[in-house]
């Protein structure tokens, strides 16, 4: 063979090769998933069965945890809470979320930039930032009480910071430019000519918009709620800084598990609920989306 001819391989060794190679490119994100995912998962299943943990060792047996969760009625309470705040922040932020993104995508021309500014402006801050930011705008000397107060809207102040709705404010307006975003890059992709040939066809705006548009989208608004609905599952900021304790979810009861009682197996039981109520959700999403191409 002369210098000049170039080396054959053989097809199968340069298949076995690549697949080899393969498994090497894969081994850094299985090994970090493994250690910084799986581990910890299996490690809190364990601990929430009763298994040995570091601090205060379980008192209760196996299972007796996810026992009183579903058996007592204050934890079962908490549990029930924890999804109906998820499902009225999800449908709030649907109701304030599309008719933003459809304007951002359709109406808003030149000023579209700075709307998308507005909304990705705050994810560049810390969710504590901005939940301590609403209990100065509804604190008694606040911005808001001391606007009714000047219109005289009000005799005297209310302290919002501590009432309910302060907690729902704060998960929507931390919550909203997640389920705007989804909303928008899928209106962003569906061709406006669309709902002109449906206008030309002889139908309304409304018509035109609810037969074409909205079917067309719908797979944002699906997106858009999972992933509201897992983050406000897993959100305790606004319920520790807000509502004086009014609100009492899964995620603020493991923080005082971890920091009050120090009972880290049953935190760790509440932690796998969260966890199985998100997969849950995702199931949800798959399966609405069967068929949408989600």
């Amino acid at each position: 063979m002369s210098a000049a001819e170039p080396v054959r391989v053989e097809p199968h060794r340069a298949l076995r090769r690549f697949r080899v190679a393969r498994l090497w490119w894969i081994a850094p994100a299985a090994v970090f998933l493994v250690l910084f995912f799986i581990a910890p998962l299996v490690a809190n299943i364990w601990r929430s069965i009763g298994g040995s943990a570091p601090g205060r060792a379980s008192q209760r047996g196996v299972l007796e945890n996810y026992t009183v969760l579903v058996t007592d009625p204050f934890y079962f309470g908490v549990l029930q809470e924890t999804i109906v705040v998820a499902v009225v922040v999800t449908l709030a932020c649907i109701a304030l979320g599309y008719p933003l993104a459809y304007f951002m995508v359709r109406k808003a021309g030149r000023w579209k930039g700075l709307i998308l500014f507005c909304l990705i402006a705050p994810l560049l801050t810390s969710v504590v930032m901005r939940a301590f930011g609403w209990r100065v705008i509804f604190a008694n000397r606040g911005f808001l009480n001391t606007l009714l107060v000047d219109g005289g809207l009000l005799e005297r102040p209310i302290n919002l910071a501590n009432h309910p709705v302060s907690v729902y404010v704060a998960l929507i307006h931390i919550l909203l430019p997640f389920m705007v975003l989804s909303i928008s890059s899928v209106l962003q992709a569906i061709p406006r000519s669309l709902e002109e040939a449906a206008r030309a066809l002889g139908a309304s705006k409304i018509k035109a918009f609810w037969h074409v548009t909205l079917p067309l989208s719908i797979e944002g608004v699906i997106t858009g709620s999972i992933l509201v609905f897992v983050l406000t599952n897993g959100n305790f900021v606004a319920a520790l800084l807000l509502g004086n304790n009014s609100v009492r979810t899964l995620p603020l009861m493991i923080y005082q598990q971890f920091n009050l009682t120090q009972d880290t197996s049953f935190a760790g039981a509440m932690g796998n609920v969260l966890l199985v109520i998100a997969l849950i959700g995702l199931w949800a999403q798959s399966r609405f989306g069967k068929g949408r191409g989600i």
